[in-house]
Order: structure tokens, then C-alpha cells, then sequence
């Protein structure tokens, strides 16, 4: 194998086309949309393991200076009272934890790193079809175009079209109830501790708020939504209006939500959130499914953009290794599946616990603190499986 197509061009994708390109395999990146990414989007955590991961191919230093450092999250209730604290590494990765990076600027430096390495980057090709031919795979686009590869990678996302080529019977994104919102501001006096992320449970809304230096916080919040909302739903809300709708969902909860969302004038807002249940098929013939597209994690478990990665580098290692696709294919699924729905699992359960009725805050505030206290003892040991993760490009991958 020599040529790989890659759909999708968010941060999968290229990190997927790097990983091929040290183990010897030309890539080309295919990306649905005719413009870039930059300016898109508000921020999203890369993870320990999720650097890790990009160390293997060279990449780490590329990350290095992009967004802030935030190894320690903090839990408050709706009274203002911390419950919990939490760090963001294992045991193996003591001291290090998790970055909170501007989801363009991580796009833009992915992509440009790509280019700068060779790799072609095709906007405008919305794959629509792909085949098998006699020694790989054909890809049909939008606009007429096909291309032929050795093998092909869907780095295509929630609503990956390769998924439903590999497979048309595969399940479709579940909705989790909430909407999403976020921004970034200048508080004045606002204070705290830099990188530490301060998690509200609040009587109608979950809110997060980072102070990341000076006067600036960059913060999300989750709004109940029980009924899914259409794209065309979504397309006609009113930032106004939705502002004021979260005003008023945090306006009886004690800390600085309020302020906060008062103070940002730019306000990213109304996407709705999803995971994506167990995927049955990830492969057909010569071609794979990577990252979300294979595995969706809910957002709440800051492990979406380093599961893609994660995939990316033990995908190129088993294609390095054993030169037939189908063996190659199944020593990644191998590698692969039980830990990334074991997360997929995790952010479902943390989603749920984000609005909580008045019997479950109650119950929230007894147990949680006694979680944080075992967790202090405890010191990264049971989330050892999550953030200790590492990958040893060196080594052999068998079938």
C-alpha cells in the first residue's frame, strides 16, 4: 500500500495523513468544505494522552504553545460551594494534565504542519459514493471528481459519510439533551486561580469558566434542551435571544456565570450535543473509519480530539506493519474499540449529571465530596487507563 485517501480535513485528518507519511504511506486529504476552518468554533480540551499521542509522530512541540495549560478542574454547586477537585493526568503523567486550545488555532497549526510536510489538501470534495476497484478503492465527489487510492480513511466526523458507505445499517448519532454555548471574555477583578476550570452545577444550567491570565475567561455552558431541535431550528435562533435565555437559566446561582456572559461580546452558541453508540463496522473492503466517525464521545469528556489522534497513530502503525488491509484493519479495531467506547460511555454518564433535578443535587453534594477526598488519596491511579495511555510507534504491530 502507497496511497491512501483520507475524507475529512478537521483535525483528524491531517494528523491521520502525517502518521501515514512516517510509516511510508502517501496521503491525500480530501475535505468537504471549500473554505478553511480557521475562525471556527470556540475551544476544546487536547488532553495528556492526547499529546502523547502526537509526540509519536513529532508533533507535541507543534501543540506546545497553543492555549493554556488547565491540569485541575474544580466542582461547585449552584450555592457557590466546592464539592470536588479533580486533576487532568494519571500517574505516569503527574504534573503535566490537560491544555484548553482555540479549536482554529489547533486546526490551523494541524493543517499548515500538514502542508508544510507535503501533504495535499483538497477543498471542495464532499465525498458522496467510494467503490472497491481491482487493487483499492475509488472515491466519488459532489462535483464530479473521483479519486482511486490503495486504501481510504473517513476522518469525516459525526455525520461521516464513509461510516454509512462501509456500512448503510450503521447507528446514527444519539442526541444527548443539552445545547452548547461558549465564549470568550474580559472580566476585570474577576480573579482566580490561571488554568484552573471552574465547574458550576447549577439549578437549571452547568457553566465552566477558566480564567486563563490577566482579566481574560474562556468558558462553556450546557442548556436542558429534552427535545432535539431541526437545523432549520437551529439556524433560526436569536443570539439575543439565547442570551437572555442563559442569563436567566444561571441568573440564581451563585458565582460569576452572569458576569461572565454579560461581559463577552462574541458568543458561539445553540449547537446541540451527541455521542455515537457502538458502531459495529468500522472497516469494508479497503476502507476505515477514524475519530468521531467511528466513535463520538459527548464533549464532556475532553477526550474527542485525542481519541482522533490516538486513532491516527495506531492506525499508521498497523498499516506499517502488516501490508494486507484486512489484517491490518483488524489489529487497529483490536487496538482500538474497547478503550474509545469505554470513553464514549464515560461522556454519556457525565453528560447526564450536568442538570440535575433538586433530589439529585442532594445527593450530588453528599457524594461528591467524598469522591474528591477518595480521588486525593487515590492520585491519579484510576484515571491511570485514561491519561497514562501511550503509544510505542517503535514497536512492532502482529496480527
Amino acid at each position: 500500500m502507497t496511497k491512501a485517501l483520507i475524507i475529512g480535513g478537521g483535525i483528524a485528518g491531517p494528523v491521520a495523513a502525517m502518521a501515514l507519511q512516517r510509516a511510508g504511506i502517501e496521503a491525500v486529504v480530501h475535505e468537504a468544505y471549500a473554505r478553511d476552518a480557521v475562525g471556527v468554533g470556540a475551544f476544546l480540551t487536547l488532553s495528556v494522552n492526547g499529546v502523547d499521542a502526537l509526540r509519536a509522530i513529532g508533533l507535541d512541540g507543534l501543540v506546545a504553545g497553543l492555549g493554556h495549560r488547565t491540569p485541575r478542574m474544580a466542582l461547585h454547586n449552584h450555592r457557590g460551594r466546592r464539592l470536588a477537585e479533580f486533576g487532568t493526568a494519571g500517574v505516569r503523567t503527574r504534573g503535566s494534565g490537560s491544555t484548553t486550545v482555540r479549536r482554529s488555532d489547533l486546526y490551523r497549526a494541524l493543517r499548515d504542519e500538514a502542508l508544510r510536510r507535503g501533504v495535499p489538501i483538497v477543498h471542495g470534495a464532499r465525498m458522496v459514493d467510494a467503490e472497491p476497484t481491482a487493487t483499492g478503492v475509488r472515491a466519488r465527489f459532489a462535483d464530479g471528481r473521483d479519486a482511486e487510492g490503495d486504501l481510504l480513511i473517513g476522518a469525516d466526523g459525526l455525520r461521516s459519510r464513509t461510516r454509512q458507505v462501509i456500512d448503510p445499517a450503521a447507528p446514527v448519532p444519539r442526541y444527548v439533551p443539552l445545547l452548547n454555548a461558549g465564549g470568550f471574555a474580559r472580566v476585570p477583578g474577576l480573579g482566580g486561580e490561571t488554568g484552573l476550570m471552574h465547574m458550576v452545577f447549577g439549578r437549571r444550567c452547568f457553566f465552566c469558566w477558566i480564567p486563563v491570565g490577566g482579566d481574560e475567561v474562556w468558558w462553556f455552558a450546557n442548556l436542558p434542551q429534552r427535545t432535539e431541535l431541526t437545523p432549520a431550528e437551529i439556524a433560526t435562533l436569536d443570539a439575543g435571544e439565547f442570551r437572555a435565555r442563559l442569563r436567566g437559566l444561571v441568573a440564581d446561582d451563585a458565582g460569576p456565570a452572569a458576569q461572565i456572559i454579560d461581559a463577552t461580546d462574541r458568543m458561539e452558541y445553540g449547537w446541540p450535543t451527541y455521542d455515537l453508540p457502538s458502531v459495529p463496522r468500522w472497516q469494508r473492503h479497503r476502507m476505515v473509519i477514524i475519530g468521531d466517525a467511528a466513535h463520538t464521545a459527548a464533549p464532556s469528556s475532553g477526550q474527542g480530539a485525542a481519541m482522533a489522534f490516538e486513532d491516527a497513530v495506531q492506525l499508521a502503525r498497523c498499516l506499517r506493519d502488516l501490508p494486507d488491509p484486512t489484517e491490518a484493519f483488524g489489529a487497529y479495531e483490536r487496538l482500538r474499540r474497547d478503550r474509545v467506547e469505554r470513553v464514549v460511555a464515560q461522556g454519556r454518564r457525565t453528560s447526564n449529571t450536568k442538570v440535575a433535578g433538586p433530589v439529585g443535587r442532594v445527593l450530588w453534594d453528599v457524594t461528591m465530596p467524598l469522591f474528591g477526598r477518595w480521588a486525593a488519596r487515590d492520585d491519579g491511579k484510576s484515571f491511570a487507563w485514561l491519561y497514562d495511555h501511550h503509544i510505542d510507534w517503535d514497536a512492532r504491530i502482529t496480527a
